[in-house]
């Protein structure tokens, strides 16, 4: 069995950004690698491994990355000669030259499958769930004869995407292991699995990422962020695929004009506001419109907690934001203020979006709001 191309691409990619599977180190989840690698080298490698934290810090990398090196790399003997075992592996990392990576590039590696979500043949629409012909595949994968050593590896990305019947099936599997066989479960929400399922595998978590890591890992998907790495950290909450998608989708620009928009209040810079509504409100501006309001939600929360703390971010996000941001909410009274108002403009926004209204009025309407609470 080959794991094609379309088998892999409704991962959790950023469009524009590389695949996961292409990346070629593991940045900033030390703790994570390390912990499998223990178990590698005891011999007593769980069948099944949930991989979690929040979206975007490397779940599906730390995944392709294991798949990688489980192929490519024998079991761990103790040789009972006069040096005794080698040293375990240091790293999950392989030599992208090795064949298992070449293969794997190429999407021809017959020991490992991919489960992702796939495209209804009926409505040629991608589904919005894993379902349970998806996993049943996995039964003929299974019963393959193994290369390589033997080993079989599947990912499932995002198990928190399956349907009932398709974690029933899972399940199953999981309850009655293959040999051999080893099953990724990436998730972002592991409450939503079944409990059976989280206690049949052993979980490695993975944290957000730091302003260096983050300028690593944005340099490995080839975008050199200057001095802007921890601006994107702050942003992103440490999450490299939110970082990707600000950086491409020109999030940090857009963030500096929120910024500056409210450093005019309580007077209005009409003109710029008008500007920025226009920008969002362009003909297949959609996702940009909706990275305004994440933004701009981002943007209040940040307001709200100076004026509770009684301290701006030590992390500028933008130019003059601390300065902003303090004069805005300098008490606890004010930090309330903007709290609720947070909270109003999401709900608008959210309803605005659901209803079709012009983008151009919803985002002026928006900021007039804004205007009434700095007014307040």
């Amino acid at each position: 069995m080959v794991t094609t191309a379309p088998d892999i691409q409704p991962a959790d990619q950023v469009q524009g950004a590389p695949h996961p599977s292409e990346a070629t180190q593991l940045i900033g989840q030390d703790t994570a690698q390390q912990a499998f690698l223990d178990a590698f080298a005891s011999a007593r490698l769980h069948h099944a491994w949930m991989i979690t934290g929040p979206r975007g810090v490397g779940k599906a990398t730390l995944a392709w990355s294991i798949a990688r090196f489980l192929l490519a790399t024998p079991d761990p003997v103790d040789d009972g000669g006069m040096f005794g075992a080698p040293p375990p592996p240091a790293t999950l990392q392989i030599d992208p030259q090795h064949p298992v990576a070449r293969r794997i590039a190429a999407r021809a590696e017959p020991g490992l499958k991919s489960i992702t979500r796939t495209v209804n043949e009926k409505t040629g629409r991608m589904r919005d769930q894993i379902v349970v012909d998806d996993i049943r595949r996995l039964a003929g994968f299974f019963q393959m004869s193994a290369t390589d050593g033997g080993r079989r590896v599947v990912i499932v990305d995002a198990a928190d995407d399956m349907n009932t019947q398709a974690a029933n099936a899972l399940l199953k599997m999981l309850e009655e292991p293959p040999a051999r066989a080893t099953i990724l479960l990436i998730s972002h929400q592991p409450s939503r699995l079944l409990p059976t399922i989280r206690s049949r595998c052993r979980t490695l978590r993975l944290g957000t990422l730091g302003p260096d890591q983050m300028a690593r890992a944005m340099a490995q998907a080839g975008i050199e962020t200057g001095d802007k790495a921890a601006a994107l950290a702050e942003l992103s909450a440490g999450s490299v695929g939110e970082a990707l998608r600000l950086s491409l989708s020109g999030g940090l620009q857009i963030y500096a004009e929120i910024i500056g928009i409210l450093g005019s209040l309580p007077n209005l810079d009409r003109a710029r506001t008008l500007k920025l509504a226009e920008a969002a409100a362009q003909r297949g501006a959609d996702e940009k419109l909706d990275l305004l309001f994440v933004l701009l939600d981002i943007a209040l929360g940040r307001l709200a907690r100076t004026g509770a703390t009684g301290t701006p971010p030590a992390i500028q996000a933008a130019p003059h934001e601390s300065t902003v941001l303090a004069r805005l909410a300098p008490d606890a009274h004010a930090a309330r203020g903007w709290a609720t108002t947070q909270q109003l403009v999401s709900a608008r926004a959210a309803h605005g979006r659901a209803v079709n209204l012009d983008p151009a009025a919803l985002v002026l309407d928006t900021f007039f709001k804004l205007q009434q609470q700095a007014i307040a």
